[in-house]
């Protein structure tokens, strides 16, 4: 029979053929023994219960012809089972004559005579008619009187007339039930004729009609059923002639003899189900038997499920659902016919219960009254025989006794002619009445405490309720009355029978409590709690994970131990007997633990079920976690789940638990993903924010509370929970409106002495108006839990009795003595009457309750009848002390609790968007995680690893859409920790090794073998970045993981050249990376294999101290790695980081940062030198010398400083940061690399730049921070310092400006100048100098001149290739060298000499802004210039130095040198030309360039002259002039005497006669009697004229004579020799 019953051939018992086929002579015979036709009914087995009831394979019991037909002899043959047909049994089962119109082939009067025929037939063959007429043969020749209703005369019309059947068979009936025993009931006298038998008769009848019947549609139903229903219910008949009746009545409705259309079909249908509801027949074989009742059952699917089904009335349909529940119940049937009945019965309230949608909705009224008072009542047979006994279903052992099987033992409700006799329109068809009458029948059929009822009648029962529920939906909660059985009877069976051991009963409740919360949770809202909590109660285990190695336990941390069940606290007993969530229970695993595995899978099922409902989790979280006094069953759920998942869960479960439960998590998450984009309201999350919190508050409060009363009401009250702890009220109102404190605590609290005031606030929470002692100290009792102390008892009860009597004084009370007795005896009574441990003989009666009572209520006697009420109330519903009792009982009691409680409770809110979704996803994501990476590192399915990393990123996606920077960043965490590339350890890159393969490049290290054989840790980084992409501003403390990733991969050359590209908008090289320690080139060496050439290879490295080389198999490894990480790495993630706002690149740059090392504890990387250089090939080791190179700290610095400067808002906000560890840096110079500190550097003056807006980075501090370094360690920053300046001072601006005008600036170009940077450095001197010369200002005019004479003295190097030059000159070769002007030292002097020049365009602005003295400003602006060209004009290098003379002469000669005011631009003669003419004398100054000092010496005294001459006006007025000049001829006769040669003995002269004519000409020098006044001029020019150049005068007026002051000056004795460079010195006074 599990075969059959459960098997995957479902075929139909009712469909088609009969397994019994009516012979020739009409009577039906076996064609097999019992046996063998048991085993052709097994070929027809019925539908699959559990897939019909769950979802799987069945076919309706009405569709087409059955797998097993009926061969010509009646054997039935099994045919080849057709393959399942899922998802067809709700269709076929309801819309197969519906939708297909089976018409008959032959005529149907002649087939319906033919039925008649044989019935007839077979009557005749049965030895009581025996001896009958044959008109019931040859159909005609009926007379007389057929009952008492007279004959039926042959009509002339076509059609019969239209008669009242129902008389003739009720008549018929009551002749057969009354008359017939005695007349028909026994064999018929031998030779008596019979031919007067009302069952044949009237088929005769029925033959006749139909001859005058052209159309049968028109044809009337009672008429033709008239004669098949007589056999049907008489009991003179046998199985096999009551099947032919029946066979032939299906028949007319399947061939659709009986139609819609037909007349008085409503009358035929009430009528016929009568019929069958009472058929009775004498008992044969169990198998012909069997038969009967099969198409019994056939006969009302069809009925009820066909076109004609909604014409039956109220109490057809429930007679006939009792009839299909007695087949049911009755254990003395075979296994086959009851489950055959129970498929009938499941096919039948399909139909039933799908017209309850389309009915009106009931009146809210008095559910219960409308159930009592019902119209329809079923009360169907159960048996008297246990599931056990053994059944007797063969003939009676009595062979005089003759058997009769009856339907109506069951339906005892006779129906009279006058119920029968109406009109077809007075027949309402059925509605809520019978449906409401048949749901109740089937959930009292699950009472578990009825022992009337097997547990296989339970199951029966809820396969039915289930299909119910399913078929209704939540229709059944539309009608008050079905919606009273559905949350009262039927909730409260269910949760009792969730507990039994009985797999069959406890996966068949689970099931329809399932179906049912899945429907009709609306209204249920406090019972799906109840259910709830009590299998998450079960189910939860108190076994901690195992620790599996290779898994790190902060994988799967939040994982909950216990549920979060907030009730009081637990007790000793373990709750299985009594299923309520109020006891928070400390050993949850010994619960679960004592369930076997399977029904711990059957509740995990049911639970997963309830879950993939897209919206249930939603309405849990609303409902119940956001609510103060419910349960946080979303998070419960979530948790038991996220255990079970854990493949140890299938230790103490099954196999299939884990998948399940990871399946339903799964299902979860992606319901939550799906809502995503839905567009939702948010006006009521803040209310259930603040309602969470309020929750925890008070949940906190009350654990507090339990451990310490006064601590807990004292945090209440810092909280507001409590408006004032020293008021008893307000106290009081918590104490007495919350239930999660623990009762017996509460207890014990208000009893205490201290307390008294707030034990009378608590009574006063009560209204004992109108109640009778007993009910109101129940009402109090119930609410805490008495105390053991007598003292405390009593002064519990003293209080009760004080507010009792002052509420309402009792009428049958004499005072407060009376009742303060009464309450004790009341107390003392329940604990008598309900004590276990006391037998029942020894029970308080009711005599002896009164006896002790005499006397006491004020001197009498209590009335009898008030202590009746009371005795029977205690003795039938026992006061239940909270916590007490752990029975049926305190079910009752908590069950009566729970529906009081559910009358003021609304209804369940649902909810079909996302507006919860951020709430609830927040507080049940640390399991789900935890789940995900537990399973995923222990995973190797791949279809596991699929489901679970759509489950990261579906997680990922739902905390970046609602901001849940907690999930996300532990998301990130857990895989950061999987892909083995987030320790903190920096990995070893010394044994590092670069192998070329043609133009590949790979870099084979530890961490890059070690990741390409770990598959999983491969697939943890593409889900890790996969998460990251895209969410990168819901990330958070998530970064410290990236970029401890980033740094790994980065140290061992694995970063993708994308990601460490030139290309970021700093102008900067790549960060140089370490260095292999050898190089590997594999295209150089041939295809060598074998083993002889690996250990020479082996050998060749160890010998030479050098790290073996890879294998081939580590090469592939980093591949592989390279292959991951190029996948993984995408150029969007580093696109998308510069597009984030300053709040998500703040964590992002504060991890950065707080990976650089720690001050003076460098973390050691590698040895490397200053500037890494190329390593060698094959195998030769590279030297590395120097300081510790650490290119981690230059990725995070450089990526610090990118995100920093990507807009005026993180400049703000992130570049503080980020300068003061680059100042660190620089600060810390001597101890860190230079490629480190150059870098550092760099990127602090390109903040600077982008930050001189505000004041956290000071130019004056950074200059001065880059002045102070080490000149060495300057010398090797000097590259990336310059131009990090050069970027700074590129724009005019207030940052040039203060930069250019520190001392700390041009104290840094001065120290760089000279070395290989100095192009660098006159850059800069070229943009400062440029244009305007603008940012050349008063303050860093002298340093800025002499930088650039500095610029000019080192082109001297120009001479060294001048002199080469001359060499080869006097040689007579053509030069071969490039000339001084190629040279760039010399290009650079030029240029520097130039911008001197064009400087003094400059100095009279500076002096005018400068606001000095005037011999001030000359010395602070004029001198500077002079003394640089001055300078210049020796310089070695002839074109330096010419260069220089003619910007000297120039800006001697600039008219914005003279001045009104002879004191300062005077000093050109003694500070310019004096100086320079007395250097160019010096002999090494001469001696440097022997062929171009002369020349400059000529050059120096013309200049003087013209200097001279040009000022020779001014000089006139000056009283110096004498001085001057004298000092002038002075070192003209030097000049002469130096013994150039003749270029100085032509120049001289020729200078000094223009002087001389020019002065003659204007009057300054002539002779004394022309002007006495210039005597002394005159005299001491010619005087020391005379004593270079004798013959001057005469040369110069040869036409005169010489005057007596010149012959004397003439005829004076010798000069003395010129004077010295002293002499000439200009007087500086």
């Amino acid at each position: 029979m599990d075969e059959l019953l459960h098997g995957e051939d479902n075929r139909s018992l009712l469909s088609g053929p009969s397994l019994a086929t009516p012979t020739t002579s009409g009577i039906t015979t076996p064609q097999r023994p019992p046996p063998d036709l048991h085993r052709d009914l097994h070929l027809e087995a019925p539908p699959n219960m559990d897939d019909s009831l769950h979802g799987g394979d069945s076919r309706s019991l009405m569709s087409g012809p059955t797998l097993a037909t009926p061969t010509s002899s009646g054997v039935t043959t099994p045919q080849q089972p057709q393959p399942p047909q899922p998802d067809l049994h709700l269709q076929l089962h309801l819309g197969a004559l519906h939708a297909m119109e089976i018409k008959a082939a032959v005529d149907p009067a002649a087939l319906i005579t033919t039925e008649c025929i044989a019935v007839t037939s077979a009557m005749r063959k049965h030895a009581r008619w025996a001896h009958s007429s044959v008109s019931a043969i040859l159909g005609g020749g009926v007379s007389g009187t057929r009952g008492s209703n007279g004959g039926l005369s042959v009509p002339d019309s076509p059609g019969p007339r239209r008669r009242d059947w129902s008389q003739d068979l009720f008549s018929s009936r009551q002749t057969s039930t009354d008359a017939g025993t005695t007349r028909w009931g026994l064999r018929g006298k031998k030779g008596k004729s019979m031919q007067d038998n009302p069952l044949i008769s009237a088929f005769a009848q029925l033959r006749s009609d139909l001859s005058y019947c052209t159309d049968i549609r028109s044809f009337d139903v009672p008429a033709l059923l008239h004669p098949f229903l007589q056999v049907i219910r008489s009991s003179s008949t046998s199985a096999p002639i009551t099947s032919l009746a029946l066979t032939a009545i299906t028949k007319f409705f399947a061939y659709n003899i009986i139609s819609r259309e037909s007349p008085r079909l409503a009358l035929g249908m009430r009528l016929l189900s009568s019929a069958i509801t009472h058929c009775r027949f004498e008992a044969s074989d169990t198998a012909a038997d069997e038969i009967v009742l099969l198409r019994i059952l056939r006969l009302m699917e069809m009925m009820i499920s066909g076109p004609a089904g909604d014409t039956l009335g109220d109490e057809s349909v429930c007679e006939m659902m009792e009839t299909g529940l007695s087949m049911c119940c009755q254990g003395r049937l075979s296994e086959l016919l009851r489950r055959s009945a129970e498929m009938a019965m499941i096919a039948m309230c399909q139909v039933i219960f799908e017209r309850l949608k389309h009915l009106e909705t009931e009146e809210d009224t008095d559910s219960q009254t409308q159930t009592v008072q019902s119209p329809v009542k079923m009360e169907p047979s159960t048996g008297t025989l246990t599931p056990d006994a053994p059944t007797e279903t063969g003939p009676s052992s009595d062979p005089n006794e003759e058997k009769k099987i009856s339907l109506e033992a069951t339906n005892d409700k006779e129906p009279t002619t006058q119920s029968i006799d109406q009109d077809e329109n007075l027949i309402k068809p059925y509605s809520l009445p019978s449906i409401r009458e048949l749901f109740r029948v089937v959930v009292e059929l699950a009472n578990p405490h009825d022992r009337q009822h097997s547990d296989n009648m339970r199951v029966m029962a809820l396969r039915i309720a289930d299909v119910a529920l399913e078929t209704a939906g939540s229709a059944i909660i539309d009608h008050a009355s079905l919606s009273h059985l559905a949350s009262d009877r039927l909730c409260c069976y269910l949760f009792q029978l969730v507990r039994s051991e009985n797999m069959a009963v406890l996966q068949a409740s689970l099931r329809v409590a399932g179906t049912l919360l899945e429907t009709c949770r609306r209204a249920l809202k406090l019972q799906q709690e109840l259910f709830l909590s009590y299998l998450i109660a079960c189910l939860h285990p108190k076994v901690d994970i195992p620790q599996e190695p290779g898994i790190d336990p902060a994988l799967y941390q939040g994982i909950p131990s216990i549920p979060k069940l907030v009730r009081a606290p637990s007790q000793s007993t373990s709750g299985r007997s009594t299923p309520v969530p109020v006891k928070d229970r400390t050993k949850l695993g010994m619960e679960g633990g004592s369930r076997k595995p399977d029904a711990r899978e059957a509740m995990v099922e049911s639970i997963g079920a309830l879950v993939r409902i897209p919206t249930f989790m939603v309405e849990l979280f609303l409902n119940y976690d956001c609510e103060v006094d419910r349960g946080n069953l979303c998070e419960d759920i979530v948790g038991l789940l996220s255990r079970y998942a854990f493949p140890d869960a299938a230790t103490w479960s099954t196999t299939n638990v884990p998948p399940l439960c990871l399946d339903a998590l799964l299902r979860y998450v992606e319901s939550i993903a799906d809502r995503l984009d839905h567009q939702a309201p948010n006006e009521n999350r803040e209310i259930l924010r603040k309602q969470r919190v309020l929750k925890k508050i008070i949940v906190r409060g009350a654990l507090k509370f339990n451990e310490n009363p006064k601590a807990g009401i004292l945090y209440l009250a810092s909280e507001g929970i409590i408006d004032n702890a020293d008021d008893p009220r307000s106290v009081a109102r918590f104490l007495k409106g919350t239930t999660r404190i623990s009762k017996r605590v509460l207890g014990e609290y208000i009893s205490k002495k201290s307390h008294e005031e707030i034990l009378g606030a608590f009574l006063d929470q009560f209204d004992f108006v109108g109640k009778r002692v007993d009910e109101a100290l129940r009402d109090l009792l119930e609410t805490f839990r008495l105390p053991g102390e007598s003292a405390l008892i009593e002064r519990i009860i003293s209080s009760f009795v004080e507010k009792y009597c002052g509420d309402s004084p009792p009428d049958n009370v004499a005072g407060e003595d009376a009742v303060y007795v009464l309450s004790y005896a009341i107390i003392m009574l329940n604990t008598d009457l309900h004590n276990p441990n006391i037998k029942s003989q020894n029970r308080m009666s009711y005599e002896a309750f009164c006896k002790n009572l005499r006397g006491v209520n004020g001197g009498k006697d209590f009335a009898p009848e008030y202590l009746r009420g009371i005795y029977d109330s205690i003795k039938e519903h026992e006061i239940i002390l909270p916590d007490e009792h752990d029975n049926k009982q305190a079910f009752d009691y908590a069950w009566k609790e729970l529906l009081m409680k559910a009358d003021s409770t609304p209804e369940l809110t649902t909810s079909n968007d996302n507006t919860f979704d951020a709430d609830m996803f927040a507080a049940t994501w640390k399991p789900i995680i935890a789940t995900l990476s537990y399973v995923f590192m222990s995973a190797t399915d791949d279809a596991v690893f699929s489901r679970v990393v759509t489950g990261f990123d579906q997680c990922a996606r739902i905390a970046a859409k609602y901001d849940l920077h907690d999930v996300l960043d532990h998301i990130i965490f857990v895989l950061g920790i999987m892909t083995t590339l987030a320790s903190d350890d920096t990995p070893n890159t010394s044994l590092n090794t670069e192998v070329q393969v043609g133009e590949q490049r790979v870099m084979v290290s530890e961490l890059a073998v070690k990741f390409g054989r770990d598959f999983k840790a491969q697939l943890a980084t593409v889900v890790l970045f996969r998460v990251a992409i895209g969410n990168e501003a819901a990330i958070r403390q998530g970064w410290k993981t990236l970029t401890r990733v980033w740094l790994n991969l980065f140290v061992n050359s694995l970063m993708p050249a994308h990601f460490s590209s030139n290309d970021n908008g700093l102008d900067i090289p790549r960060i140089p990376l370490q260095s292999p320690s050898q190089v590997i080139d594999r295209g150089q060496k041939p295809n060598e294999t074998g083993l002889l050439s690996a250990f020479t290879s082996y050998l060749s490295s160890y010998a030479a101290d050098d790290p073996p080389e890879p294998s081939d198999e580590e090469l592939e490894s980093a591949l592989c790695t390279v292959d991951c990480i190029n996948a993984c790495f995408s150029s969007e993630l580093f696109a998308d980081l510069m597009k984030l706002s300053v709040e998500a690149l703040y964590p992002l740059v504060h991890q950065l940062l707080a990976q650089l090392p720690a001050k003076n504890s460098p973390v050691v990387i590698a040895v490397k030198p200053d500037i890494p250089s190329s390593s060698a090939v094959n195998g030769q080791r590279r030297v590395t010398r120097g300081v510790v190179y650490e290119p981690t700290t230059v990725f995070v610095l450089e990526l610090a400083t990118l995100l920093a400067l990507q807009n005026d808002h993180t400049v703000v906000t992130l570049g503080p940061a980020v300068a003061d560890a680059l100042q660190s840096v620089v600060r810390d110079a001597i101890n860190i690399h230079p490629i480190t500190v150059s870098r550092a550097i760099y990127y602090l003056l390109a903040l600077l730049k982008a930050s001189q807006e505000h004041a956290y980075l000071r130019v004056p501090v950074v200059l001065h921070a880059l002045s102070s370094l080490d000149p060495s360690v300057l010398d090797k920053c000097a590259s990336l310092m310059l131009k990090g300046i050069s970027k700074c001072i590129a724009a005019p601006g207030p940052l040039r400006n203060e930069m250019v005008n520190s001392p700390d600036f041009w104290a840094i170009l001065k120290t760089l100048h000279s070395d290989i940077e100095s192009e660098s450095v006159f850059n800069i001197m070229e943009a400062l100098t440029a244009d305007d010369f603008s940012a050349v200002t008063a303050d860093n005019y002298e340093a800025a001149v002499s930088l650039l004479n500095d610029f000019a003295s080192a082109g001297s190097v120009g001479s060294i290739l001048e002199q080469k030059q001359d060499m080869l000159a006097r040689r007579g070769k053509s030069p071969k060298q490039p000339l001084s002007q190629d040279n760039e030292a010399v290009k650079r002097g030029v240029t520097a000499l130039r911008l001197i020049y064009e400087l003094s365009g400059r100095v009279q602005a500076l002096i005018q802004q400068s606001h000095l003295e005037s011999h001030e400003a000359w010395s602070a602006y004029w001198s500077p210039i002079f003394r640089a060209l001055t300078t210049q004009c020796t310089n070695p290098c002839r074109e330096i130095r010419y260069q220089a003379m003619s910007y000297l002469q120039r800006s001697l000669l600039s008219p914005q040198l003279s001045s009104t005011d002879h004191k300062e631009w005077i000093a050109i003669f003694g500070e310019v030309l004096f100086p320079l003419i007395l250097r160019l004398l010096k002999p090494e100054v001469y001696q440097s360039d022997q062929l171009g000092m002369s020349q400059s010496r000529v050059q120096a005294a013309t200049l003087l002259c013209k200097v001279f001459l040009h000022y020779l006006v001014v000089l006139s007025e000056w009283e110096g002039m004498l001085d001057l000049w004298l000092k002038i001829l002075d070192l003209m006769d030097r000049l002469m005497n130096s013994g150039q040669g003749d270029n100085l003995e032509e120049a001289v002269p020729e200078s000094l006669k223009n002087i001389i004519l020019v002065m003659a000409d204007g009057g300054y020098l002539v002779p004394p009697e022309q002007d006495p006044e210039h005597q002394k001029l005159w005299t001491e020019t010619w005087s020391r004229l005379d004593r270079f150049l004798p013959g001057l005068y005469e040369e110069i007026y040869p036409d005169e004579n010489k005057p007596a002051v010149a012959t004397a000056a003439a005829a004076s004795p010798p000069d003395p020799p010129p004077p010295s460079e002293a002499a000439i010195a200009p007087n500086t006074t």
